[in-house]
């Protein structure tokens, strides 16, 4: 009888050891799958049930869309995808003004023509002052004079000075961390799907590098305007018929290489990443090249526009924004609406204010 009792107890020791799950805890949901939730700061929408529907159909094995790891490659632009841009501009924009006309330590020195674009945003950002045409340009000629001399670890820091300063027109929010979550979301997904994400911007290079490293988005998946840059002993000698030293550092000069908007975004793509890529992201028309690109591969591929038209939210033009959304449509892409698609844009502790100007 012992000997039986012994039998059962030990049979009923091993049904409920931590190696089976019969008597375990959690036995109601043992079948379970708890699958992680990305997008808490999403509405439920069209341009995110496609971007979901995408994504599992080209991680499938099993789909004849299937995609292997080393081809999913998504492309982002920066300003006004996943950073903020209406601030009351862009931020290299916002950067050249202060860099031009309130840097105590530069204002002085300025030059003319660098003074007079720092002028035109401040008289676009503060008077509605429409900007010269080709401004975009004009910056980037401009920008490339305003920093020339820093090295990259002098430039680095100051653009990180400056992110670090309060965003205007905003409460709880600074330049750096304006940043859309549910934008973040996206990254958090794509990277959990085997896809890379390459930042594709306008801007400069360098300052997209220290906007993106809070998300983890590493220096060489960052791609943007450039200028020249030489060794700080280099002098004018070409960089063929010099050998730069240990102890030098790289500074950046006056001259500009390349302003990364419409097709040159393609061109440095193919350069750079040497794949076309199967997603991508932007919000204006300086993207629609990299979209058209994208949307070539013969891969399965998607293009996401986000239009900014939460004037609630955000300092936006509706109607502009509206104009844009069938625009896009009309060429192929899905577009997000900022206003019905994002729970939140910069997070529950931002809150929209009136810009304030010093006199």
């Amino acid at each position: 009888m012992k000997k039986n009792l012994l039998w059962m107890l030990a049979a009923v020791l091993l049904i409920c050891s931590p190696a089976m799950t019969s008597c375990s805890k959690d036995d109601d949901n043992s079948t379970s799958v708890n699958k992680k939730e990305y997008f808490a700061s999403w509405n439920e929408c069209p341009a995110l049930t496609a971007l979901k529907e995408y994504v599992e159909d080209v991680t499938n094995p099993n789909s004849p869309n299937y995609i292997e790891e080393a081809d999913r490659i998504a492309t982002f632009d920066m300003d006004g995808t996943f950073v903020g841009e209406l601030y009351p501009s862009y931020f290299e924009y916002n950067l050249l003004e202060y860099r031009a006309l309130d840097d105590p330590n530069y204002k002085d020195k300025a030059p003319e023509d660098v003074r007079e674009a720092a002028q035109n945003i401040r008289n676009f950002v503060r008077k509605g002052t429409a900007l010269p045409d080709h401004f975009d340009m004009i910056h980037a000629h401009a920008a490339a004079k305003a920093y020339a001399g820093m090295d990259l670890k002098e430039f680095d820091a100051y653009v990180k000075a400056y992110a670090a300063q309060p965003a205007n027109g905003f409460t709880g929010m600074t330049y750096g961390s304006a940043i859309y979550q549910p934008m973040k979301e996206v990254f958090e997904y794509l990277k959990d799907n085997g896809f890379t994400y390459y930042v594709v911007s306008g801007s400069d290079r360098f300052i997209c590098r220290a906007l993106a490293e809070p998300l983890g988005i590493a220096p060489n998946r960052v791609i943007g305007m450039d200028v020249k840059l030489v060794s700080s002993s280099q002098g004018d000698v070409a960089g063929v018929d010099y050998t730069m030293g240990k102890e030098e550092d790289l500074i950046r000069t006056d001259e500009l290489i390349i302003k990364n908007l419409k097709t040159n975004k393609v061109l440095q793509i193919s350069q750079e990443i040497g794949k076309v890529p199967v997603l991508s992201f932007g919000n204006s028309s300086g993207d629609q090249a990299m979209h058209n690109y994208c949307l070539s591969n013969t891969h399965r591929s998607a293009a996401f526009m986000l239009v900014a038209d939460d004037d609630v939210r955000d300092h936006a033009n509706r109607q502009k924004a509206l104009n844009l959304a069938t625009k896009w449509r009309d060429a192929g892409y899905n577009v997000i609406s900022m206003r019905d698609d994002f729970r939140t844009i910069y997070g529950y502790g931002v809150e929209k204010t009136d810009f304030s100007f010093p006199e």
